[in-house]
């Protein structure tokens, strides 16, 4: 995680008055919502509520029914692709959970079968995929009495999107025991406000393993999240598996806490077909502290451990080794090299390394520069874009290469001055994306505009969106989920939905009301995500309720 982080953890240090205040009128927002929530769903009327809001839409007041035997019928040239047919039964799964159990009724449904016309039958999945597509719902009419389902899209990822969209709008009726489509006929045409919507997975600080990382990627696609900026390594632990230097993930808390090179294949595997980039990083020169427990001569010293050594080839050799390895396994074009919280005093106070910088030239800083630079140069030639946190932007933005991508997480104001010069950025301010402040609410989340402080057209062009982040220091496996949820879904509507719909503070009952109805639509597909009131992040209800209300 990034140690300069300040925002506080424990709700203790704000003070035990001040924190049954908080907890006081966390519960009294709920009161109203629920009053709200109730009133919109009195007549079954979940349709209300997709997360995030499409671009555009109308909608009718009719009620169908959906057959739990809906069939598809995909066409295009992208309609036979591996994607959609297993994406169709998946989501068929999690829509017809109850109805699919039930025997046959006899009766006839409104809706029988999805139409699915995808354009394309390239498959390939890089910043920027075309990821619209309109779903239209149409009653029968005339001496018509079935309806029609149709999805349209120009990439088999939009398609992704719109299957999202239908199974957020089929809802089953416990009392009819179907699954019914509320407020029919819909027209819906939607498409992202960002192409990188991003959620960063640190399994450094405690290992997760791949199956609950499978877990979180199935759930950022709920959200239409997708990009999964997994954070692999840090000082403190070196779990992935690099074939060119066996002995890195000796840096692995023990030998069952690791990553093969074929669990890392078969998450960006599984991530693909839910449309979901993988950006992985390689955090240099600092927080790299483990690497030299399998190759001790990367440390400047054994009693100074980091930043690597900057004055042995042996380390960029080991570098280039390594991202090559890596490039066989992530195919996204950006590829994450850190680049934060470099401290040089260990290369100024080691002998061999302070004769290197005098025989150079250099300075602590110049050589932090160079390290970074070096390294740019190597992801480069693998054809990677080199993306880096925001201080090597802010101490030497006219050295880096032009293509560096800026990630922004200190504070505000960095992607202005990052795009003003030409470069491109992503905004992760901690103060407000990073989902380890516990203390962080819904509202300053979903409130928080990533273009804020940028007047031209050309400029907002160069934000490619945004990211949370989920630091792992105190979260591990048994928590992690609901420390994501449901603040991480705040910040994807921001990302994706249009800004004029959802910027809005006076809708604020409107959006809490959504955004609850959402939490518990992750709950009931299996994701543990925490009450969206809580004044502290994964605290569980304080008392009975319903799930709409905690």
């Amino acid at each position: 995680m990034k140690k300069l982080s300040t925002s506080s953890s424990n709700p203790i240090n704000h003070g035990v008055p001040l924190l049954f205040l908080l907890l006081l009128l966390s519960q009294l927002l709920p009161i109203t919502s629920r009053k709200f929530l109730r009133s919109h769903l009195a007549d079954g009327d979940s349709a209300t509520y997709i997360w995030p809001l499409p671009w555009q839409y109308t909608s009718g007041n009719q009620t169908l029914t959906v057959d739990p035997s809906l069939s598809l019928v995909a066409t295009g040239s992208g309609g036979g692709s591996v994607i959609v047919a297993e994406a169709f039964e998946r989501y068929k799964r999690i829509t017809f959970k109850h109805a699919a159990k039930l025997p046959g009724s006899g009766i006839g449904y409104d809706l029988t079968k999805l139409n699915l016309i995808v354009h394309s039958e390239n498959e390939e999945l890089q910043l920027g995929v075309d990821e619209s597509y309109t779903l239209t719902i149409a009653a029968g009419s005339g001496l018509s009495i079935i309806g029609q389902i149709t999805i349209e899209a120009n990439s088999v990822y939009g398609a992704l999107r719109g299957l999202e969209t239908l199974s957020q709008l089929c809802a089953f009726d416990y009392g009819a025991k179907t699954v019914k489509v509320y407020r029919a006929p819909w027209y819906i045409q939607d498409k992202p406000r960002f192409m990188y919507r991003g959620l960063l997975l640190d399994t450094s600080r405690h290992y997760l393993p791949t199956d609950i990382i499978k877990r979180v990627i199935e759930s950022m696609s709920y959200a239409k999240l997708n990009v999964l900026h997994w954070h692999i390594i840090d000082e403190e632990s070196f779990p992935l598996e690099v074939p060119s230097y066996p002995n890195l993930w000796k840096g692995s808390y023990t030998k069952w806490e690791r990553y093969t090179i074929e669990d890392a294949s078969d998450i960006v595997s599984f991530a693909k077909m839910r449309g979901i980039n993988v950006l992985a990083e390689v955090d240099v020169p600092g927080h790299a502290e483990s690497w030299g427990t399998g190759y001790p001569e990367l440390w400047p010293s054994a009693s100074c451990r980091e930043p690597l050594d900057v004055s042995k080839n042996f380390t960029f050799d080991l570098l280039s080794g390594m991202l090559a390895d890596m490039r066989k396994i992530f195919p996204f074009e950006l590829f994450h090299l850190g680049g934060d919280e470099v401290h040089t005093d260990c290369w100024s106070s080691t002998p061999h390394v302070k004769q290197w910088l005098q025989d150079h030239n250099m300075t602590g800083k110049d050589a932090y520069q160079y390290f970074v630079l070096r390294a740019q140069e190597i992801a480069i030639s693998l054809n990677w874009t080199p993306v880096n946190w925001e201080e090597t932007f802010n101490t030497f933005p006219a050295s880096l290469n032009p293509r560096t991508v800026v990630h922004n997480w200190l504070q505000a104001g960095v992607c202005p001055r990052a795009v003003a010069q030409g470069f491109r950025c992503i905004f992760s301010d901690q103060g407000v994306w990073y989902l380890d402040h516990l203390d962080v609410p819904w509202e300053k989340v979903y409130y928080v505009e990533p273009l804020e402080g940028i007047n031209d057209v050309s400029e907002e062009k160069l934000v490619l969106g945004g990211e949370v982040c989920m630091w792992g220091e105190t979260a591990d496996a048994s928590n992690v989920q609901q420390t994501i949820w449901p603040r991480a879904a705040a910040a994807a509507e921001r990302l994706w939905s249009k800004k004029e719909s959802t910027s809005a503070k006076n809708s604020t009952l409107e959006t809490l009301s959504r955004l609850e109805y959402f939490r518990c639509l992750l709950t009931r597909r299996g994701v543990p995500a925490a009450p969206v009131t809580n004044f502290y992040a994964r605290r569980p209800p304080i008392g009975p309720g319903s799930c709409y209300s905690q």
